[in-house]
């Protein structure tokens, strides 16, 4: 067995962990201590977890969030989800093939109860908007429970190793997400009057306006709030298409928990689905990570996300691919190849325009779908509720940090409390939340000083670091739209070279060039945050411009660091002057072969796309029922059962309301699902008060 652990990152820092021995499938395998089972098998190469009992097809990771059930395993006896349940010493853990095998549930004492507690606030997810929110609640004195089903607070913070975009002043812009995250945990552990449950998802709101955790993850306790804030984040949609429920398919933040949290590659060649600041991160990220991306495609004309991510990504030799889809994954027991093809203006296919990819994994990043399930129960349970992040809207991270602090004050006055309204607050947060704006067109003409910075960001996007961090004040933004390109005020001074610009823009978007050793052949300083042993003082490297475009050679000087800025260099540069505005990075040397495969197929075990992965049920199924007229999700459900699986139609619910509008219903003709009681899957033993620790349980 391969192992696919990281053992070094540009950024990351590798801790050392304790080996921990495990059963799998009756073979001793190992894992470190921390780890998920979920990871420690795809350290060890294992993607395939278990077989479906309706058709005996593999099942893999996908969403690494608790939100499907496509990673079941038995652990000790007892189904567990293996991107949620850690390793322990010992543990017995099997595959599942058809419907699992239970033990005998022991019966449930009289001495076994579950706890009832009261609380003012009662907040569902520890991720920046409810993290921010809890700050808040805290400075106010307000007694204040949090809830997350995760070993560690910060939410999609924990995975980003990117600099944040954003204020500066407001949201921790300039800085890593991983690092947020941590300033986050520590401000809300300094309030006693905030108490933190980790490990302790939410599993469902009664109409008794009670609501079920489950600490812990072991002990079942009954929670009663007098306001309940919803801050569960967003989970990701899926997309059908033949093969899309084969392992090495998963979603963009299984992807990152994998590589980022738990530092293990999800695999050796990978093609990203989707051109929003998702996929375009989540693709750099991957190729810190050691990963080759082999290409990234995108149905619209252009990608959605930020143009210094998608640079960021060109520059690196990614091929990107406008106005093409996937149009299915092949496979045998896990995923071989990708096929793509491209679509005109209506989306419809191209014939001949296929091509085809060697790689063993597809990031799926199409967009969000909020987690709004306990928000709809709660408001119908007529409880006093308020929603916040991607919950509530979907939007970047900063907007969600900043939101937890709005949020926070509505729920002190819900209690009684005064607080003053912030209308500067609200207006950053709708900044924060804007779309890239309009394009600025380029200028590369030499400015009339010795040195000076070259700015490479040309769309408005809210960001503010490189004005922030200028100690000469030569860079600005209007404090009142840094949705506003950056400008370099010639007229209020000389640079000083310091490079602390260059360091701090989370797009790697700023260059320096530095004429003042030599007029004709000047120095070019910019971020780089790589790993490169083969780096060498002297050598010569090709550069590229800031759309990944090849400019020619130049001399590496050499590789700095900055003190403050962990994670990025500094590289240095020899060029000629006519290229020395435009170069914004190098080409890496171990670019991955790209080249499709046309004409080759490969042996594939679905030929089907599944709407729902729980139950295998198919596209056509569904659009057959509804081309009948069927215009009820419910009924769909009883028919096929589709969305009566383990994740209670959480991944499947928006493919057929999709299918609906591919099909021209209008949204208010189709009647949706009704929600379980249940969001999370729990046994009956804990909701009677055993615990998970008691044996067979």
């Amino acid at each position: 067995m391969s192992d696919n652990r990281i053992i070094s990152h540009p950024v990351l820092q590798i801790p050392d962990r304790e080996r921990v021995n495990f059963q799998w499938n009756d073979v001793e395998i190992h894992a470190l201590q921390g780890d998920t089972i979920a990871s420690a098998l795809y350290a060890q190469g294992i993607r395939v977890f278990g077989y479906h009992p309706r058709d005996h097809s593999p099942q893999g990771l996908f969403c690494a969030n608790n939100q499907c059930s496509q990673c079941l395993v038995m652990a000790n006896g007892r189904p567990v989800k293996a991107c949620m349940e850690e390793v322990k010493a010992g543990m017995q853990v099997r595959s599942i093939d058809g419907l699992p095998e239970l033990g005998l549930i022991d019966g449930i004492s009289e001495k076994n109860s579950y706890g009832i507690i009261h609380v003012p606030v009662l907040i569902i997810g520890g991720g920046p908007a409810g993290l921010t929110a809890a700050i808040e609640l805290g400075k106010l004195g307000i007694h204040t429970l949090l809830v997350d089903d995760k070993q560690r607070v910060g939410g999609k913070l924990v995975l980003q190793t990117h600099r944040f975009f954003g204020s500066t002043e407001l949201v921790y812009a300039g800085q890593r997400g991983i690092d947020i995250a941590d300033i986050l945990s520590d401000q809300v552990n300094s309030f006693s009057c905030v108490e933190v449950w980790l490990n302790s998802p939410a599993i469902a709101v009664f109409s008794d306006q009670v609501v079920g955790i489950l600490k812990n993850g072991s002990t079942y306790i009954q929670v009663v709030p007098e306001i309940i804030l919803i801050a569960t984040g967003a989970r990701e949609k899926f997309v059908s298409f033949p093969g899309n429920t084969l392992p090495g398919v998963m979603g963009a933040g299984a992807f990152q928990t994998l590589m980022n949290r738990d530092l293990i590659r999800p695999g050796k060649r990978v093609f990203i689905m989707g051109g929003g600041n998702v996929g375009l991160i989540t693709g750099y990220h991957a190729i810190q990570a050691g990963i080759q991306v082999v290409g990234l495609c995108e149905a619209l004309p252009d990608c959605t996300g930020y143009r210094v991510h998608r640079d960021k990504l060109a520059r690196l030799g990614v091929p990107i691919y406008p106005s093409h889809i996937v149009k299915r994954v092949d496979g045998d027991s896990s995923m071989e190849t990708v096929t793509i093809s491209q679509v005109d203006q209506d989306f419809h296919e191209l014939v001949g325009s296929e091509k085809t990819f060697i790689c063993d994994s597809l990031l799926v990043a199409v967009g969000l779908t909020p987690v709004n399930e306990f928000c709809q129960k709660a408001k119908k349970y007529g409880m006093k509720v308020f929603s916040v992040g991607d919950a509530f809207e979907i939007a970047e991270a900063s907007a969600a940090i900043l939101s937890g602090k709005s949020i926070a004050q509505q729920v002190a006055v819900a209690l009684g409390r005064e607080v003053e309204s912030n209308l500067e607050l609200e207006s950053m947060i709708d900044v924060l939340k804007s779309k890239p704006g309009k394009i600025i067109q380029a200028n590369t003409t030499p400015v009339d000083q010795d040195v000076y910075p070259v700015i490479h960001c040309h769309q408005e996007i809210p960001c503010d670091p490189c004005a922030a961090v200028c100690p000469l004040g030569l860079i600005t933004i209007p404090k009142e739209d840094i949705r506003r390109v950056p400008v370099f005020d010639l007229e209020s001074g000389k640079c000083s070279g310091c490079r602390r610009c260059l360091a701090a823009c989370p797009g790697l978007a700023i260059t320096l060039v530095d004429f003042r050793k030599d007029a004709e052949f000047p120095i070019v300083s910019f971020a780089f945050e790589m790993e490169r042993s083969d780096l060498l003082d002297g050598s010569e490297i090709l550069a590229v411009d800031e759309c990944g475009q090849l400019l020619g050679k130049v001399q590496l000087i050499r590789s700095i660091s900055m003190k403050g800025f962990s994670g990025t260099s500094i590289i240095e540069v020899q060029t000629p002057k006519e290229i020395a505005n435009k170069i914004t990075g190098i080409v890496l040397k171990d670019l991955p072969d790209r080249n499709e495969l046309a004409g080759k197929s490969t042996k594939s075990s679905q030929e089907k796309e599944f709407l729902c992965r729980c139950e295998r049920v198919t596209k056509e199924e569904v659009k057959e029922l509804i081309t009948k007229g069927c215009r009820d999700i419910n009924e769909i459900k009883a028919l096929t059962r589709a969305g009566m699986g383990a994740c209670g139609g959480k991944t499947c619910s928006t493919l057929i309301l999709q299918l609906f509008r591919e099909m021209g219903i209008p949204d208010a003709e189709v009647v949706p699902n009704t929600i379980r009681p249940l969001m999370i899957e729990t046994s009956i033993g804990i909701l009677a008060g055993k615990s998970h620790r008691d044996e067979n349980s």
